[in-house]
């Protein structure tokens, strides 16, 4: 379903409409580069989809590749107009608009070495563990803020990939983060056999495309028209089961 879209029909939607973007560094569930992974990353396939959808949107840009901390400045400061994907935040909602539709679901997860016999059940004992090494996350995400507002000590990795490498040589005891980021990366590095995924679901949160608030009323409403378009056809949730 993912791969055969009905563009959407209609004057407005043939005129040529660029928006300029960016892909985020360290993250190859959301974006992959050339080489990184097998698959493009799901951020990356949701924006080429609104493209086949609605034939005269664009996005420019793309070859920026930046940690996420640099594309939120861009995207407050109005240097690029809009971004897949996001978590929603109060502070966030300041500073940016997010588009109604929800792309997909996220869950918070762990990952600890295979001949860990801990279990972490809460985030009580993912504190615990904190206490002795600080449980690792990606730094400049929400997760982190979660993570702090728990009392779970932390400690920042630029991406999952260099996190899973640092729990391997015990410099930490647990990495947060992104169910989909963690599976991904211990699929792509082949460290499944070294490494496991804990089974507790910590929380659960949804990502959504967001815009400068700069941008116009109508290219706004444009994007949101065509990821309607993609939820309604359920061509948001193929890409997102692609994934899993």
């Amino acid at each position: 379903m993912c791969c055969a879209l009905t563009p959407i029909v209609g004057a407005r939607e043939s005129e040529p409409l660029l928006l300029r973007s960016a892909q985020q560094s360290g993250s190859i569930a959301k974006y992959a580069a050339p080489g990184e992974a097998q698959l493009p990353g799901l951020c990356m396939e949701i924006l080429r989809a609104v493209e086949r959808i609605d034939p005269g949107l664009r996005f420019t840009g793309l070859s920026l590749r930046a940690p996420l901390r640099r594309i939120e400045r861009m995207l407050a400061a109005g240097e690029i107009d809009t971004f897949f994907c996001l978590l929603k935040s109060p502070e966030r909602a300041l500073q940016w608009r997010y588009l109604p539709v929800p792309l997909y679901r996220i869950r918070h997860m762990v990952v600890q070495r295979a001949d860990d016999p801990t279990e972490l059940r809460g985030m009580a004992d993912l504190a615990a563990v904190g206490r002795n090494k600080p449980v690792l996350v990606t730094q400049g995400t929400l997760l982190q803020q979660t993570l702090e507002r728990a009392h779970v000590p932390t400690g920042a990795a630029p991406s999952e990939r260099e996190a899973l490498q640092m729990l391997l040589m015990g410099r930490a005891d647990a990495v947060y983060g992104q169910d989909l980021n963690l599976v991904r990366n211990l699929r792509e590095s082949g460290l499944g056999d070294r490494l496991r995924l804990s089974g507790t679901v910590f929380a659960e949160e949804v990502q959504y495309a967001t815009v400068s608030t700069q941008l116009p009323a109508a290219s706004v409403q444009r994007l949101t028209l065509a990821l309607q378009a993609l939820e309604r056809d359920g061509s948001l949730k193929a890409l997102a089961d692609k994934y899993k």
